[in-house]
Protein backbone atom coordinates (compact mmCIF):
# COMPACT_ATOMS: atom_id res chain seq x y z
CA UNK A 1 0.00 0.00 0.00
CA UNK A 2 1.22 3.32 -1.00
CA UNK A 3 1.83 6.17 1.55
CA UNK A 4 3.42 9.78 0.84
CA UNK A 5 5.10 10.44 4.06
CA UNK A 6 5.94 13.47 3.09
CA UNK A 7 1.95 14.08 4.12
CA UNK A 8 2.19 13.15 7.04
CA UNK A 9 0.65 15.94 9.46
CA UNK A 10 0.76 16.15 13.24
CA UNK A 11 -2.22 18.80 13.45
CA UNK A 12 -2.88 18.84 17.12
CA UNK A 13 -6.02 20.62 16.73
CA UNK A 14 -7.70 18.33 14.55
CA UNK A 15 -7.06 15.99 16.55
CA UNK A 16 -8.26 17.53 19.50
CA UNK A 17 -11.24 18.44 17.04
CA UNK A 18 -12.88 14.73 16.89
CA UNK A 19 -12.27 13.80 20.39
CA UNK A 20 -14.23 16.86 21.64
CA UNK A 21 -16.87 16.34 18.96
CA UNK A 22 -17.67 12.13 19.54
CA UNK A 23 -15.49 12.10 22.73
CA UNK A 24 -17.14 12.19 26.62
CA UNK A 25 -15.28 14.60 28.25
CA UNK A 26 -16.13 18.01 26.46
CA UNK A 27 -20.14 17.18 26.48
CA UNK A 28 -20.65 13.91 28.42
CA UNK A 29 -23.09 14.81 30.49
CA UNK A 30 -25.49 16.65 27.68
CA UNK A 31 -28.32 14.27 26.90
CA UNK A 32 -30.50 14.86 23.63
CA UNK A 33 -34.14 13.37 24.59
CA UNK A 34 -36.86 15.77 24.27
CA UNK A 35 -38.25 15.23 27.84
CA UNK A 36 -34.47 15.85 28.82
CA UNK A 37 -34.43 19.50 27.43
CA UNK A 38 -36.74 21.40 29.97
CA UNK A 39 -34.44 24.11 31.20
CA UNK A 40 -30.99 23.08 29.19
CA UNK A 41 -32.52 24.76 25.70
CA UNK A 42 -30.21 27.83 26.39
CA UNK A 43 -27.29 25.85 27.41
CA UNK A 44 -27.38 23.16 24.47
CA UNK A 45 -28.24 25.82 21.76
CA UNK A 46 -24.61 27.65 23.19
CA UNK A 47 -22.94 23.63 22.81
CA UNK A 48 -24.09 23.12 19.51
CA UNK A 49 -23.00 26.11 18.30
CA UNK A 50 -19.98 26.01 19.88
CA UNK A 51 -19.43 22.36 18.28
CA UNK A 52 -20.24 23.73 14.76
CA UNK A 53 -17.53 26.94 14.42
CA UNK A 54 -14.88 24.74 16.41
CA UNK A 55 -15.22 22.43 13.17
CA UNK A 56 -16.48 24.48 11.13
CA UNK A 57 -18.92 22.37 9.70
CA UNK A 58 -22.15 23.83 7.54
CA UNK A 59 -24.72 24.77 9.84
CA UNK A 60 -26.94 21.74 8.59
CA UNK A 61 -24.73 19.68 10.10
CA UNK A 62 -26.33 17.91 13.51
CA UNK A 63 -24.29 16.62 15.81
CA UNK A 64 -26.80 15.95 18.62
CA UNK A 65 -27.71 12.97 16.58
CA UNK A 66 -24.65 11.28 17.44
CA UNK A 67 -24.86 12.21 21.25
CA UNK A 68 -29.11 11.01 21.06
CA UNK A 69 -28.22 7.52 19.71
CA UNK A 70 -25.41 7.27 22.49
CA UNK A 71 -27.36 8.34 25.49
CA UNK A 72 -30.07 5.75 24.38
CA UNK A 73 -27.62 3.37 23.99
CA UNK A 74 -26.17 3.75 27.43
CA UNK A 75 -30.18 3.82 28.72
CA UNK A 76 -31.49 0.92 26.85
CA UNK A 77 -29.02 -1.64 25.80
CA UNK A 78 -29.44 -4.44 27.83
CA UNK A 79 -26.01 -5.57 28.74
CA UNK A 80 -24.27 -1.72 29.90
CA UNK A 81 -20.90 -3.91 31.12
CA UNK A 82 -20.50 -4.31 27.21
CA UNK A 83 -20.50 -0.67 26.56
CA UNK A 84 -17.03 0.64 25.65
CA UNK A 85 -17.10 4.46 24.89
CA UNK A 86 -13.76 4.47 23.23
CA UNK A 87 -14.67 1.42 21.15
CA UNK A 88 -18.23 3.96 20.10
CA UNK A 89 -16.12 6.81 19.62
CA UNK A 90 -13.63 4.66 17.13
CA UNK A 91 -16.61 3.20 15.48
CA UNK A 92 -18.38 6.61 14.46
CA UNK A 93 -14.80 8.03 13.18
CA UNK A 94 -15.05 4.75 10.87
CA UNK A 95 -18.28 4.98 9.99
CA UNK A 96 -17.34 8.36 8.71
CA UNK A 97 -14.64 7.33 6.49
CA UNK A 98 -16.62 3.84 5.32
CA UNK A 99 -19.47 6.22 4.16
CA UNK A 100 -17.34 8.33 1.50
CA UNK A 101 -17.18 4.54 0.01
CA UNK A 102 -13.58 5.10 -1.34
CA UNK A 103 -11.85 1.58 0.12
CA UNK A 104 -8.42 3.55 0.88
CA UNK A 105 -9.79 6.25 3.04
CA UNK A 106 -9.40 4.63 6.39
CA UNK A 107 -9.56 4.93 9.96
CA UNK A 108 -6.89 3.05 12.09
CA UNK A 109 -7.20 2.87 15.67
CA UNK A 110 -3.86 2.76 18.01
CA UNK A 111 -3.49 -0.73 17.36
CA UNK A 112 -3.86 -1.11 13.90
CA UNK A 113 -1.65 2.40 13.33
CA UNK A 114 1.42 0.15 15.26
CA UNK A 115 0.95 -3.10 13.04
CA UNK A 116 0.41 -0.51 9.98
CA UNK A 117 3.70 1.28 10.70
CA UNK A 118 5.18 -2.50 11.02
CA UNK A 119 4.21 -3.49 7.74
CA UNK A 120 5.99 -0.36 6.57
CA UNK A 121 8.87 -1.28 8.25
CA UNK A 122 9.49 -4.60 6.72
CA UNK A 123 8.91 -7.15 9.65
CA UNK A 124 5.38 -8.56 10.90
CA UNK A 125 3.27 -11.88 11.50
CA UNK A 126 1.33 -13.03 8.78
CA UNK A 127 1.15 -14.79 5.21
CA UNK A 128 2.85 -11.78 3.33
CA UNK A 129 0.55 -10.71 0.54
CA UNK A 130 -0.77 -7.26 -0.13
CA UNK A 131 -4.60 -7.07 -0.32
CA UNK A 132 -6.83 -4.31 -1.61
CA UNK A 133 -10.22 -3.30 -3.53
CA UNK A 134 -10.52 -3.84 -6.96
CA UNK A 135 -13.69 -3.14 -8.76
CA UNK A 136 -15.25 -4.11 -5.16
CA UNK A 137 -13.67 -7.35 -4.73
CA UNK A 138 -10.98 -8.12 -2.16
CA UNK A 139 -7.87 -8.63 -4.50
CA UNK A 140 -4.15 -9.63 -3.90
CA UNK A 141 -2.22 -6.97 -5.04
CA UNK A 142 0.87 -8.86 -4.37
CA UNK A 143 2.31 -12.24 -2.68
CA UNK A 144 5.61 -11.09 -1.72
CA UNK A 145 8.92 -13.70 -1.54
CA UNK A 146 9.58 -15.72 -0.12
CA UNK A 147 6.83 -15.38 2.53
CA UNK A 148 3.81 -17.91 2.92
CA UNK A 149 1.26 -16.59 0.83
CA UNK A 150 4.03 -17.19 -1.92
CA UNK A 151 4.97 -20.52 -1.27
CA UNK A 152 0.78 -21.89 -0.88
CA UNK A 153 0.53 -20.52 -4.51
CA UNK A 154 -1.12 -17.31 -3.76
CA UNK A 155 -0.82 -15.44 -7.05
CA UNK A 156 -1.46 -11.44 -7.89
CA UNK A 157 -5.34 -10.93 -8.44
CA UNK A 158 -6.69 -13.80 -7.19
CA UNK A 159 -10.07 -12.96 -5.14
CA UNK A 160 -10.52 -13.32 -1.55
CA UNK A 161 -13.85 -14.63 -0.74
CA UNK A 162 -13.32 -16.18 2.60
CA UNK A 163 -11.26 -16.30 5.65
CA UNK A 164 -11.76 -19.16 8.00
CA UNK A 165 -15.21 -19.73 6.43
CA UNK A 166 -16.61 -15.76 7.33
CA UNK A 167 -17.63 -14.09 3.77
CA UNK A 168 -15.48 -10.98 3.17
CA UNK A 169 -18.04 -9.37 1.27
CA UNK A 170 -18.37 -5.98 2.19
CA UNK A 171 -15.90 -6.69 4.94
CA UNK A 172 -13.36 -3.62 5.28
CA UNK A 173 -10.15 -4.54 4.06
CA UNK A 174 -8.16 -3.64 7.44
CA UNK A 175 -11.10 -6.53 9.40
CA UNK A 176 -9.73 -8.83 6.99
CA UNK A 177 -6.07 -8.33 7.38
CA UNK A 178 -6.64 -8.65 11.34
CA UNK A 179 -8.65 -12.08 10.36
CA UNK A 180 -5.57 -12.93 8.22
CA UNK A 181 -3.15 -12.36 10.62
CA UNK A 182 -1.88 -14.38 14.11
CA UNK A 183 0.82 -15.46 15.51
CA UNK A 184 3.71 -17.20 13.80
CA UNK A 185 2.96 -20.85 13.39
CA UNK A 186 -0.25 -20.41 13.72
CA UNK A 187 -2.91 -21.74 10.39
CA UNK A 188 -5.08 -19.77 8.50
CA UNK A 189 -7.46 -20.41 5.51
CA UNK A 190 -8.34 -18.61 2.88
CA UNK A 191 -10.87 -18.83 0.19
CA UNK A 192 -9.50 -17.83 -2.63
CA UNK A 193 -11.44 -17.60 -6.43
CA UNK A 194 -9.20 -17.04 -9.38
CA UNK A 195 -9.91 -16.54 -13.06
CA UNK A 196 -9.55 -19.94 -14.86
CA UNK A 197 -10.71 -21.87 -12.23
CA UNK A 198 -14.41 -23.27 -11.61
CA UNK A 199 -14.77 -22.53 -8.34
CA UNK A 200 -12.95 -20.92 -4.81
CA UNK A 201 -10.59 -23.37 -2.93
CA UNK A 202 -9.98 -23.02 0.42
CA UNK A 203 -5.83 -22.92 0.82
CA UNK A 204 -4.31 -23.46 4.34
CA UNK A 205 -1.12 -21.26 5.24
CA UNK A 206 0.63 -21.34 8.20
CA UNK A 207 1.15 -17.81 9.56
CA UNK A 208 5.08 -16.64 9.73
CA UNK A 209 7.16 -13.35 10.59
CA UNK A 210 7.19 -11.63 7.57
CA UNK A 211 10.76 -9.80 6.39
CA UNK A 212 10.39 -8.14 3.61
CA UNK A 213 13.52 -8.13 1.43
CA UNK A 214 14.09 -4.80 -0.46
CA UNK A 215 16.07 -5.85 -3.67
CA UNK A 216 17.52 -8.14 -5.16
CA UNK A 217 20.77 -8.05 -7.90
CA UNK A 218 21.95 -11.02 -10.35
CA UNK A 219 23.66 -11.16 -13.36
CA UNK A 220 22.38 -12.83 -16.79
CA UNK A 221 23.73 -13.75 -19.87
CA UNK A 222 27.43 -14.63 -18.41
CA UNK A 223 27.03 -11.07 -16.70
CA UNK A 224 26.17 -8.58 -19.41
CA UNK A 225 22.82 -7.86 -17.91
CA UNK A 226 21.82 -6.54 -14.68
CA UNK A 227 19.07 -8.25 -13.51
CA UNK A 228 17.38 -5.93 -10.68
CA UNK A 229 13.92 -6.95 -8.68
CA UNK A 230 12.24 -4.63 -6.33
CA UNK A 231 9.54 -6.16 -3.94
CA UNK A 232 8.55 -3.54 -2.31
CA UNK A 233 9.31 0.62 -1.94
CA UNK A 234 10.18 0.54 1.83
CA UNK A 235 12.31 2.59 4.23
CA UNK A 236 15.81 0.89 3.44
CA UNK A 237 15.33 0.94 -0.07
CA UNK A 238 17.16 3.96 -0.74
CA UNK A 239 20.44 3.03 1.03
CA UNK A 240 19.94 -0.55 -1.00
CA UNK A 241 19.44 0.32 -4.16
CA UNK A 242 22.70 2.75 -3.60
CA UNK A 243 25.04 -0.28 -3.19
CA UNK A 244 23.00 -1.97 -5.73
CA UNK A 245 23.64 0.69 -8.34
CA UNK A 246 27.32 1.28 -7.33
CA UNK A 247 27.95 -2.92 -7.76
CA UNK A 248 26.28 -2.50 -11.51
CA UNK A 249 28.73 -0.02 -12.21
CA UNK A 250 31.67 -1.22 -11.02
CA UNK A 251 30.34 -5.21 -13.18
CA UNK A 252 30.34 -5.52 -16.39
CA UNK A 253 27.15 -5.47 -17.33
CA UNK A 254 25.92 -3.15 -20.10
CA UNK A 255 21.99 -3.70 -19.89
CA UNK A 256 19.58 -3.65 -16.90
CA UNK A 257 16.61 -5.16 -16.29
CA UNK A 258 14.36 -3.94 -13.55
CA UNK A 259 11.58 -6.21 -12.33
CA UNK A 260 8.65 -4.15 -10.69
CA UNK A 261 6.22 -7.30 -10.96
CA UNK A 262 4.26 -7.93 -7.37
CA UNK A 263 5.97 -4.94 -5.63
CA UNK A 264 2.94 -3.33 -4.36
CA UNK A 265 4.34 0.00 -4.02
CA UNK A 266 5.90 2.23 -0.70
CA UNK A 267 7.10 5.47 -0.46
CA UNK A 268 6.76 8.32 -2.92
CA UNK A 269 10.06 9.79 -2.19
CA UNK A 270 11.91 6.40 -2.44
CA UNK A 271 10.57 5.83 -6.26
CA UNK A 272 11.36 9.66 -7.01
CA UNK A 273 14.67 8.55 -5.37
CA UNK A 274 15.20 5.86 -7.73
CA UNK A 275 13.88 7.94 -10.61
CA UNK A 276 16.70 9.98 -10.38
CA UNK A 277 19.40 7.07 -10.87
CA UNK A 278 17.69 6.14 -14.33
CA UNK A 279 16.84 9.83 -15.79
CA UNK A 280 18.38 13.50 -16.33
CA UNK A 281 18.02 15.61 -13.01
CA UNK A 282 14.86 17.58 -13.37
CA UNK A 283 12.73 15.80 -15.26
CA UNK A 284 8.66 14.73 -13.95
CA UNK A 285 8.73 11.52 -11.74
CA UNK A 286 4.99 12.04 -11.22
CA UNK A 287 2.13 14.65 -11.08
CA UNK A 288 -0.14 15.35 -8.00
CA UNK A 289 -3.90 16.40 -9.01
CA UNK A 290 -5.91 17.31 -6.33
CA UNK A 291 -9.03 17.98 -8.53
CA UNK A 292 -11.00 20.62 -10.31
CA UNK A 293 -9.76 24.38 -9.46
CA UNK A 294 -6.91 23.33 -7.52
CA UNK A 295 -2.94 23.64 -8.54
CA UNK A 296 -0.79 20.18 -9.33
CA UNK A 297 2.23 19.54 -7.49
CA UNK A 298 5.17 18.34 -10.09
CA UNK A 299 7.69 15.55 -8.30
CA UNK A 300 11.11 15.60 -10.49
CA UNK A 301 14.24 14.11 -10.12
CA UNK A 302 16.94 14.60 -7.97
CA UNK A 303 19.31 12.30 -8.53
CA UNK A 304 22.72 11.67 -10.02
CA UNK A 305 21.47 10.11 -13.26
CA UNK A 306 24.65 7.50 -13.33
CA UNK A 307 22.58 4.57 -14.69
CA UNK A 308 20.79 6.97 -17.56
CA UNK A 309 23.23 5.21 -20.74
CA UNK A 310 22.27 1.84 -19.35
CA UNK A 311 19.72 0.36 -21.59
CA UNK A 312 16.49 -0.74 -19.57
CA UNK A 313 12.99 -2.53 -19.68
CA UNK A 314 10.69 -2.96 -16.75
CA UNK A 315 8.72 -5.84 -16.03
CA UNK A 316 4.93 -5.00 -14.65
CA UNK A 317 2.54 -7.17 -14.10
CA UNK A 318 -0.86 -7.28 -12.21
CA UNK A 319 1.15 -6.71 -8.50
CA UNK A 320 2.51 -3.71 -9.45
CA UNK A 321 1.11 -1.39 -7.77
CA UNK A 322 1.15 2.64 -6.57
CA UNK A 323 4.89 3.65 -6.50
CA UNK A 324 6.31 0.64 -8.67
CA UNK A 325 3.60 2.33 -11.31
CA UNK A 326 4.66 5.92 -10.68
CA UNK A 327 8.42 4.76 -11.10
CA UNK A 328 7.39 2.24 -14.56
CA UNK A 329 5.18 5.75 -16.03
CA UNK A 330 7.91 7.70 -15.16
CA UNK A 331 10.58 5.78 -16.97
CA UNK A 332 8.40 5.29 -19.87
CA UNK A 333 7.24 8.44 -20.23
CA UNK A 334 10.74 10.25 -19.99
CA UNK A 335 12.80 7.90 -21.59
CA UNK A 336 10.20 5.63 -23.53
CA UNK A 337 11.59 2.59 -21.56
CA UNK A 338 9.61 -0.51 -22.87
CA UNK A 339 7.07 -2.39 -20.46
CA UNK A 340 6.35 -6.17 -20.62
CA UNK A 341 4.27 -7.99 -19.00
CA UNK A 342 0.65 -7.47 -17.69
CA UNK A 343 -1.23 -4.75 -17.14
CA UNK A 344 -0.29 -2.89 -13.32
CA UNK A 345 -2.83 -3.16 -10.94
CA UNK A 346 -4.02 0.38 -11.23
CA UNK A 347 -3.61 2.07 -7.38
CA UNK A 348 -2.83 5.95 -7.95
CA UNK A 349 -4.63 7.56 -5.37
CA UNK A 350 -2.80 9.69 -2.63
CA UNK A 351 -3.17 9.21 0.50
CA UNK A 352 -2.49 11.46 3.64
CA UNK A 353 -1.85 10.17 6.74
CA UNK A 354 -3.87 12.44 9.82
CA UNK A 355 -2.37 11.73 13.43
CA UNK A 356 -5.17 11.56 16.33
CA UNK A 357 -4.12 12.53 19.73
CA UNK A 358 -3.94 8.43 21.28
CA UNK A 359 -2.05 7.54 18.73
CA UNK A 360 -4.84 6.33 16.18
CA UNK A 361 -5.22 8.37 12.75
CA UNK A 362 -7.08 8.61 9.54
CA UNK A 363 -5.87 7.82 6.00
CA UNK A 364 -7.76 10.37 3.46
CA UNK A 365 -7.45 10.38 -0.36
CA UNK A 366 -6.25 13.69 -1.36
CA UNK A 367 -5.33 12.98 -5.28
CA UNK A 368 -4.88 11.21 -7.84
CA UNK A 369 -1.37 10.24 -9.12
CA UNK A 370 -0.57 11.07 -12.87
CA UNK A 371 2.18 9.43 -14.90
CA UNK A 372 4.64 13.06 -16.42
CA UNK A 373 2.25 12.74 -19.56
CA UNK A 374 -0.41 13.49 -17.75
CA UNK A 375 -2.55 9.86 -17.48
CA UNK A 376 -3.96 8.90 -14.56
CA UNK A 377 -2.85 5.19 -13.09
CA UNK A 378 -5.82 5.13 -10.64
CA UNK A 379 -8.25 2.16 -11.32
CA UNK A 380 -6.55 2.06 -14.98
CA UNK A 381 -2.95 0.82 -14.29
CA UNK A 382 -0.30 0.87 -17.31
CA UNK A 383 -0.91 -1.02 -20.24
CA UNK A 384 2.57 -2.92 -21.09
CA UNK A 385 4.13 -2.33 -24.56
CA UNK A 386 4.65 -5.92 -25.32
CA UNK A 387 1.90 -8.07 -23.40
CA UNK A 388 3.55 -11.58 -22.15
CA UNK A 389 0.93 -14.10 -19.91
CA UNK A 390 2.69 -16.41 -17.40
CA UNK A 391 0.06 -19.50 -17.40
CA UNK A 392 -0.28 -22.10 -14.37
CA UNK A 393 1.62 -24.00 -16.62
CA UNK A 394 4.89 -21.55 -16.71
CA UNK A 395 3.92 -21.01 -13.11
CA UNK A 396 4.51 -24.80 -11.93
CA UNK A 397 7.12 -25.43 -14.62
CA UNK A 398 8.75 -22.04 -13.01
CA UNK A 399 9.30 -20.96 -16.51
CA UNK A 400 9.17 -17.32 -17.05
CA UNK A 401 8.27 -15.97 -20.34
CA UNK A 402 7.87 -12.55 -19.32
CA UNK A 403 11.80 -12.49 -18.13
CA UNK A 404 12.89 -14.70 -21.66
CA UNK A 405 10.68 -11.21 -23.34
CA UNK A 406 12.45 -9.25 -21.54
CA UNK A 407 16.07 -10.57 -22.46
CA UNK A 408 15.44 -10.75 -26.07
CA UNK A 409 14.23 -6.98 -26.22
CA UNK A 410 16.78 -5.58 -24.11
CA UNK A 411 19.63 -7.17 -26.12
CA UNK A 412 18.71 -5.41 -29.01
CA UNK A 413 18.68 -2.10 -27.59
CA UNK A 414 21.89 0.20 -28.04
Amino acid sequence: MYINYKKIIFRASLAATFLVVFGLGACGGIWFETNKLNGHISKLENTVSGLQSLVNQPGDVDFSLFWDAYNKLQENFIDPSKINSKEIIYGAIEGMAWSLKDPYTNFFDPEQAQRFQQNLSGSFNGIGVEIGIKKGLLTIIAPLKGTPGEKAGLKSGDIITGVNGQDTFNMPVEEVINLIRGQRGTVVTLTVARDGWDKAKDIEITRDTIKIPSIELSYLENGDTAYVQIYEFGGTLKADFEATALKIIQSSAKRIILDLRDNPGGYLDTAQDIAGWFLQKGQTVTIEDFGKDKPQQIFKTEGNSNLLDYPLVVLINQGSASASEILAGALRDNRNVKLIGEKSFGKGCVQQVLYLEDGSFLKITIANWLTPNGSSISDVGLTPDVKVDITDEDFEAKKDPQLDKALEIVNNLK
